[in-house]
């Protein structure tokens, strides 16, 4: 998944899945904590990169299995966009990244993540320089 895209909550703590994404996210997909960089936000996986994600917490051993990974699980939404290509956010996961009206959903390779749109511009501005960007593509080989 990549780009950025400018959303709005409705009244109702639902967001418009962008035309972009919806064959990538499919007809369900899963919205849990996230954080960016020290940041808090959401993040969005397919059904696939769910199943996996549990496979292997299920394979690591009990005493390895952390609660803050468990919080992973236990505050995880099931999203699943109405006709409208709408869908839910719990007010405990929008409380956790401080989700206002203004979102950005963007696109972070296998995933997504949902931004409250003010939190994001700082984030991104204070990450786009060039030598931030060079270390980035150091780091994944480039």
């Amino acid at each position: 998944m990549i780009g950025k895209y400018p959303a709005k909550l409705d009244d109702k703590n639902r967001l418009f899945v962008p035309a972009k994404l919806r064959a990538e996210l499919g007809e369900d997909f899963y919205v849990t904590l996230g954080v960016n960089c020290g940041r808090s936000c959401l993040t969005v996986y397919t059904a696939s990169d769910w199943e996996t994600l549990v496979q292997n917490y299920n394979a690591l051993p009990i005493s390895q299995r952390s609660a803050a990974t468990s919080l992973i699980f236990m505050n995880a939404n099931q999203c699943s966009p109405d006709k409208q290509f709408r869908f839910s956010l719990t007010q405990f996961l929008l409380d956790y990244a401080g989700i206002g009206r203004d979102v950005m959903i963007v696109g972070r390779a296998g995933q997504a993540e949902i931004w409250d749109a003010e939190t994001f511009r700082a984030f991104e501005k204070e990450n786009l320089t060039p030598e931030k960007l060079l270390a980035s593509l150091e780091a994944i080989g480039l």
